[in-house]
């Protein structure tokens, strides 16, 4: 039997992993925005802008940072990236750009490819860079695209993300009203049984 090591509990720890990850968005952004190269910040962070424009304290803090891209755009954005540290990088057929020759996976920027989809049986491609807005620092994509694209992937965080929005008032039954019948289903899945 292994015995795993731990290191001593520390908030200074905890603190300094979320502010690289908030660190890496800003960055990475910054980069994009000055070289003109269209992108939407997506996933958990693109959550945590939404959800923070409601109630601060129901953001929930994330380890990846996903930016949708078109995939037209990938060479602009790998020329972007690499004064800003960010290395181009393919792991798992996953498009990524590792913070730092030393990084892994999880210290990256992941690319999504805009109007593609991200998986083959997805029943729907993902939106495109021009569904995004820019509330703050950095564009992020528009509400009802980013819904979509939960709903599309639905994993596990994905629903616990959408059930984010249900909870601060950002997404209510109305809803199932303007998305295709396959997504409405699912929200209307976790409508009914937010509890799981």
């Amino acid at each position: 039997m292994s015995r795993t090591h731990y290191g001593p509990i520390s908030w200074e720890r905890m603190i300094r992993a979320v502010e690289k990850v908030r660190d890496r968005v800003r960055r990475a952004a910054a980069a994009l925005d000055k070289a003109g190269v269209p992108y939407a910040v997506v996933g958990g962070n693109a959550v945590a802008a939404w959800v923070s424009r409601v109630d601060e304290a129901a953001v929930r803090n994330t380890q990846d940072v996903d930016i949708l891209l078109r995939r037209a755009d990938l060479d602009a954005a790998k020329a972007a990236l690499a004064p800003a540290g960010f290395i181009h990088a393919q792991s798992l057929d996953v498009d990524l750009f590792l913070d730092g020759p030393d990084a892994r996976p999880r210290d990256a920027v992941h690319v999504v490819f805009a109007g593609e989809k991200v998986r083959p049986h997805y029943v729907a491609p993902t939106p495109d860079v021009s569904e995004s807005e820019r509330p703050g620092e950095f564009r992020v994509l528009g509400l009802e695209a980013l819904v979509r694209m939960k709903l599309t992937s639905f994993r596990r965080k994905d629903q616990m993300h959408i059930l984010d929005f249900i909870d601060v008032g950002l997404v209510d039954a109305s809803w199932c009203d303007r998305l295709p019948p396959a997504l409405a289903s699912r929200l209307q899945e976790l409508l009914a049984n937010p509890e799981g």
